[in-house]
């Protein structure tokens, strides 16, 4: 990664980038902003269907109300403040962690420790994540850095309402449709939590305010964009 970067560096005409946030960590490592350019990443939406819901639900001993995470386990996803701010909501719903095994974080071992109603269900087929994302209350991500954060994205067009980091780049995939939070305050995801979970007419709101926000975020519109930057390149 290291020497792709210095290469990036030395040789490329243009650099893309999904997020301001990663344009800027660019910059910070030498990289001049005339040659950055940010094209965000798409998402394509899952249809679900009852009987989708109903089969999903089954296979996985889904509560009836539950909160979602998804991703990799390592220390900058920040499961950890997760749990505890989960721990310490006054709604206390069940909590689901889905996702493979990564580094430096050992998901079982934090849920162990704690008094949390939690499970990691490790990796899922791709089609079962859409209708996990679909059927969770609240999408929960307090992540400390994200180069995108494609989860928000992807629970945000499922229709789910979403409780995120404020500083990093998933504060600008989900905007004002999100329930931006402080990463770095167990207080503060917890009290992000809640509200979403605790007010009906909120959620619903953020809900609807995603889904319409990641239906402009489309592949269609990355690709054209991408296009853009080579023909830009090429004249």
């Amino acid at each position: 990664m290291s020497r792709a970067f210095e290469l990036a560096k030395r040789h490329a005409d243009a650099v893309l980038v999904p997020s301001g946030s990663t344009l800027e960590d660019c910059v910070s490592h030498g990289l001049s902003t005339d040659r950055l350019c940010v094209v965000p990443w798409g998402v394509t939406p899952q249809s679900v269907s009852e009987r989708d819901r109903s089969e999903v639900r089954s296979r996985y001993r889904l509560p009836s109300q539950f909160l979602l995470w998804v991703g990799t386990a390592e220390p900058r996803k920040n499961l950890k403040a997760l749990i505890s701010a989960v721990a310490q909501t006054e709604t206390r719903l069940p909590l689901l962690l889905v996702g493979p095994g990564g580094w430096g974080v050992d998901a079982g071992d934090l849920i162990a420790g704690s008094t949390v109603d939690a499970r990691h269900l490790g990796p899922v087929p791709t089609g079962d994540l859409g209708v996990l994302y679909d059927l969770a209350d609240v999408f929960v991500y307090p992540s400390l850095m994200e180069g995108f954060g494609m989860p928000v994205l992807e629970a945000m067009a499922q229709g789910t309402a979403v409780v995120t980091s404020s500083d990093t780049a998933t504060g600008e995939v989900a905007g004002s449709a999100g329930m931006l939070v402080d990463p770095t305050s167990v207080d503060s995801i917890a009290a992000g939590i809640d509200s979403v979970v605790g007010d009906d007419k909120l959620r619903g709101k953020l809900a609807l305010a995603g889904e319409q926000r990641a239906g402009t975020m489309t592949w269609e519109r990355t690709a054209t964009e991408i296009a853009a930057v080579y023909n830009g390149v090429l004249r």
